[in-house]
């Protein structure tokens, strides 16, 4: 029967409806899929959560700079394989605590705890850590019957070596919580993380067959997310992540968006874009260089104080990007768009989905970083040869052959695995499996070299660039991001060098351009003493310089305000040469023209003489002035290389009150300990 002109229109009617209707919820779902939390629950009910999930582990990690997350999560997804124990890991910040005592008597067949623990600063909790210290100090009243097991991170160069997992397996030991086996201890310190965690590890899983009866199968890869091929979205596609911060600069339209991109808040999650109005180098060098940028805040609301840390987002360099899509035969790939689908409901995606290939791995993935051991040892199940299969083994099963042949020359994840492979790609590695095995692109975080008093709307940084072939190195090693800003200062001063290695500074929809960075203010407590009359030591060599510039600022601000109860200013500054690495050398005369006798700069440049000098030998011969000082009240204050000089200048200050004050070392040593209490020693070492 033929359909009449009436009818043909009101088919075309209801069929437009339907069409609209369902390309609605298509539309709903591709955007929400950007989301990069991905749960299906918002609780923050631990027991809820656990029963809902069906999980029968946790693991929590109060993580600083996502080490701590990075282990964690690799220790939770071999828990699970090993020992087929359904384990959650989380931000011990995204949960409520008062149900922590009740997960072995209200989650049927609950097995225990484990923490990841970084300690941060003088011996503080990571940030995501401090409320649930809270908790266990003021709140919490027993934890009976809970299993727990720890593993600190920490840094033996710190007087106070994984206090932060000491104290926390002391204080659930006090609250009747039962410790599976004794805490492991990992030392950034001596470059000894990675089999510090291994050997940890291994002897845990040995008790847990043994105490708990846990059954070991063959550890075999087993994802948690699922690639989605998507032919039907294409690079030019708004919904599509080409490597955006987060979900919120991806085709931002509502208002909500645009003001969240414009004024916040932001943090580790959310940075904001910031123009780098300024950038010049420091040094007089063919070879080697230091960068002094500036952020530009005129345009949001985002503050910051003097001491504060600036938090830069950086991405992986033209070069290293290459490489890596090269190993794993991805090059063809690059612009393919892709989703993910999680399995495990309690894991979340680390970046928007849908995405590029290319976009995750420029943008996401830390592929330029040193290879794990316990990476190698997992990719063993991929290897396409028997025989390379055995090499794997060889080098990845004894930590003294890894050492001397993937650590000492400094091979990153597509160095070691092209080299083992003779320069053949790694077809069969799936992308899942880099996805969630390769530590994620983390912020890199700067001392800030400018004033919130002087400089209130812009954020100074200054960074060594980090490019050398260390002994026993093929290749250059490149700092992540200090060459990014030597790309832009070159850029900025339209050089005609050519950098090192080379950046997408557009960015991402060209988001980036003209040369802006996302970044975001991490709060420090290394500040200025509340009065301005309180005097002042800072010993900062090379860019340990860096804050004390800020302070210096400060204080000429307050003396131009008409403050004249400035206290003295005793710096401590060392580098290589005068001429060579001087940092901010035309500025610290105009300072002492400002401050007068309150400022004094005191230099040591180690290789313009004979013999080497450096900070500590000048502290020596201001002995009794930094004792005067000390005794007048004044604050002490480190910034720099943690390894050494940090321990070197402690060593000395101790010197220095044993001679002046004619006390014992270990009277002295504990009168640095009550400055350390009274926050009149304060250091900001890495």
């Amino acid at each position: 029967m033929a359909l009449d002109t009436l009818d043909i229109g009101i088919l075309s009617v209801v069929l437009a409806a339907l069409i609209g209707y369902f390309a609605k919820d298509l539309i709903k779902s591709l955007l929400s899929s950007n989301d990069s939390t991905n749960v299906s629950t918002d609780s923050r009910d631990l027991v809820e959560v656990l029963n809902e999930t069906g999980k029968k582990a946790i693991v929590f990690y109060g993580s600083q700079t996502g080490t701590a997350e990075d282990y964690a999560h690799k220790y939770a997804k071999e828990l699970q394989t090993r020992f087929q124990v359904p384990t959650i890991c989380c931000d011990i910040a995204d949960y409520d605590f008062d149900k922590l005592g009740a997960l072995p008597s209200e989650v049927d067949g609950f097995k225990f705890v484990t923490f990841f623990m970084a300690t941060y600063g003088e011996g503080e909790p990571t940030d995501n850590a401090v409320d649930f210290f809270d908790y266990l100090d003021n709140e919490c009243d027993s934890l009976e019957g809970l299993k727990y097991l720890v593993f600190g991170l920490g840094n033996s160069t710190y007087e106070f070596y994984n206090a932060i997992s000491k104290r926390l397996d002391k204080k659930l030991s006090e609250l009747g919580a039962s410790n599976i086996s004794v805490p492991g201890f990992g030392d950034d310190g001596t470059a000894t993380m990675d089999e510090d965690y291994l050997a940890w590890k291994e002897s845990i899983f040995d008790v847990l067959k043994d105490h708990l009866s846990l059954e070991e199968h063959d550890v075999k890869y087993q994802p948690s997310i699922k690639l989605i091929p998507r032919p039907d979205l294409s690079i030019e596609n708004p919904i599509v992540s080409l490597g955006e911060p987060n979900s919120k600069y991806i085709n931002p339209t509502t208002e909500e968006t645009k003001n969240a991109i414009q004024y916040g808040p932001f943090d580790h999650t959310h940075p904001y874009l910031s123009p780098i109005v300024k950038s010049k180098e420091l040094f007089n060098s063919e070879t080697r260089h230091c960068i002094h940028a500036e952020f530009d805040f005129s345009q949001t609301n985002l503050k910051y104080s003097t001491g504060d840390h600036l938090a830069i987002w950086p991405s992986n360099s033209n070069e290293e990007v290459e490489k890596f899509l090269k190993a794993f035969n991805l090059i063809s790939k690059r612009n393919d768009v892709i989703g993910f689908e999680t399995l495990d409901q309690t894991v979340s995606l680390p970046f928007s989905s849908p995405i590029t290939y290319e976009a995750i791995v420029r943008h996401h993935l830390e592929i330029s970083g040193p290879v794990s051991r316990q990476f190698l040892q997992s990719v063993h199940q991929f290897a396409p040869t028997e025989e390379i299969k055995a090499d794997i083994a060889r080098i990845s099963g004894h930590k003294e052959i890894f050492s001397k042949e993937v650590t000492e020359k400094y091979f990153n994840i597509a160095d070691i695995l092209v080299n083992i492979s003779k320069g053949s790609s790694w077809d069969d590695i799936p992308f899942e499996f880099l996805i969630e095995s390769i530590p994620h692109l983390q912020p890199r975080y700067y001392s800030i070299s400018s004033s919130s008093l002087s400089e209130k709307q812009t954020v100074h940084v200054t960074a060594v660039v980090e490019n050398e072939k260390p002994q026993g190195s093929d290749h250059f090693v490149t700092g992540v991001t200090t060459n990014l800003l030597r790309h832009i200062q070159l850029a900025q001063s339209k050089s005609d060098l050519k950098p090192n290695v080379t950046y997408d500074l557009d960015g991402p929809r060209n988001l980036f351009k003209p040369f802006k960075l996302p970044v975001h203010i991490r709060r420090s407590t290394f500040k200025l003493p509340t009065n301005p009359a309180t005097p002042i030591i800072l010993v900062g060599p090379g860019t340990g310089v860096a804050p004390f510039r800020g302070f210096i600022r400060e204080k000429v601000k307050q003396a131009e305000s008409g403050n004249n109860k400035i206290g003295k200013i005793l710096l401590f500054y060392g580098s290589r040469s005068v001429n060579e690495d001087f940092l901010y050398k035309n500025e610290w005369p105009e300072y002492s023209k400002k401050l007068g006798e309150n400022f004094e700069l005191i230099t040591a440049f180690s290789r313009d003489q004979k013999e080497k000098i450096y900070v500590q030998h000048r502290m020596l011969e201001y002995s009794k002035e930094i004792n005067d000082l000390l005794q007048k009240g004044a604050f002490f204050y480190v910034c720099g290389d943690a390894s050494r000089m940090a321990r070197d200048v402690q060593a000395t200050l101790v010197k220095i009150l044993i001679a002046e004050r004619n006390i014992t070392e270990e009277i002295a040593n504990n009168v640095v300990r009550g400055f350390k209490t009274s926050n009149r020693f304060q250091e900001d070492v890495w």
